[in-house]
């Protein structure tokens, strides 16, 4: 890890084609160690939320390069590298939950939920937990999802969203236009031994988040 952390701020520096394909040998060493990580993450995973064995490395993690089409930012390249684990889907469907490891200097994470879901999306999350709330708050408020994740969502509505109540005791819970828990891991932690065995542990304190909010966005059809 720290080859990789070390990487990422030399690219955060010289973020640009002439010092990136300098350094190709050495960024091609880190996207082996990446690829290592998520395969063994990807077992871990798999231990509480067997689907995840049906993905390979490449289902989870992303390009480097970014898209700088619409960008006012063109810069080349990511300063960060994320794996998204989505059993059984990976990166392929964004508007399911998953667990997310982003790896980046000083600003290491681990996170779950819906990331800007489209308006059908959000409206069907909020409906079923203005319906289920006490299974929901029974989940976000559960010991081992709290150890982690003291907040829930982001990007919040001023008011109550169209179509709910807005003297209803719980409105803060659909206030959100982003259904995502994060905490943070320091550089240390990423490079200490028990790196997999602590992100693996904030990873299953998500499981019941994420599928609580994967039924709302796509219930099974059988």
């Amino acid at each position: 890890m720290k080859e990789i952390l070390a990487f990422l701020r030399d690219l955060a520096a010289n973020n640009n084609r002439e010092w990136f394909n300098a350094h190709k040998d050495r960024y091609l060493d880190v996207k082996k160690r990446v690829e290592a990580l998520t395969e063994r993450l990807i077992a871990r995973v798999a231990a509480f939320d067997p689907r995840a064995a049906m993905l390979e490395p490449s289902d989870c993690l992303y390009r480097i390069y970014r898209d700088t089409r619409f960008s006012a930012d063109k810069t080349p390249y990511k300063n960060h590298i994320g794996i998204y684990i989505c059993p059984p889907f990976g990166k392929r469907n964004p508007e399911l939950a998953g667990y997310y490891l982003h790896i980046e200097p000083g600003n290491c994470c681990v996170a779950g939920g819906v990331w800007c879901p489209e308006a059908d999306a959000l409206k069907r999350i909020r409906t079923d937990i203005f319906e289920n709330v006490d299974e929901y708050l029974g989940i976000i408020q559960a010991p081992e999802f709290e150890k982690f994740y003291k907040t829930v969502g982001d990007d919040l509505l001023k008011t109550a969203p169209k179509g709910f109540p807005k003297d209803w005791e719980h409105i803060a819970l659909l206030r959100p236009r982003n259904f995502i828990a994060e905490t943070p891991l320091t550089d240390t932690q990423m490079c200490g031994r028990s790196m997999i065995d602590a992100v693996a542990e904030r990873m299953q304190a998500l499981m019941a988040f994420n599928a609580f909010l994967n039924y709302a966005v796509a219930p099974p059809t059988d």
